[in-house]
């Protein structure tokens, strides 16, 4: 697993901020700078994850908008999510943090 993150980290549009808490992580949000020659560069949010008895302090919401901070300063003028649609918590999170949009989309999922 420290190989996987080593790799992850190493690719330079690769992003992740973590919360800590007395030096413990806390929660973590990772993003992917998606580059593009015909279009401006957007941030892909990948994965946020806050420890279950942490959530619903403001932990999420500060990790998405420092990985924005760091996208924006990056150049990226868009930044997008995805999540499940049962998943009632990130979709609440996502919501708060005010989207220009709230688009349903069709998934598909490839096996490699």
């Amino acid at each position: 697993m420290p190989e996987r993150l080593a790799a992850y980290l190493d690719a330079p549009d690769h992003l992740m901020v973590l919360a800590l808490r007395d030096g413990e992580v806390v929660g973590q949000v990772a993003a992917v700078i998606h580059r593009h020659p015909d279009m401006p560069d957007e941030l892909y949010i990948d994965n946020l994850g806050v420890t279950p008895a942490l959530q619903r302090r403001g932990i999420g919401r500060r990790l998405m908008q420092a990985i924005f901070a760091i996208g924006r300063a990056r150049g990226c003028e868009e930044a997008w999510v995805a999540t499940e649609s049962d998943n009632r918590p990130a979709r609440a999170l996502y919501t708060r943090l005010g989207p220009v949009e709230d688009e349903p989309v069709a998934f598909y999922l490839y096996e490699l």
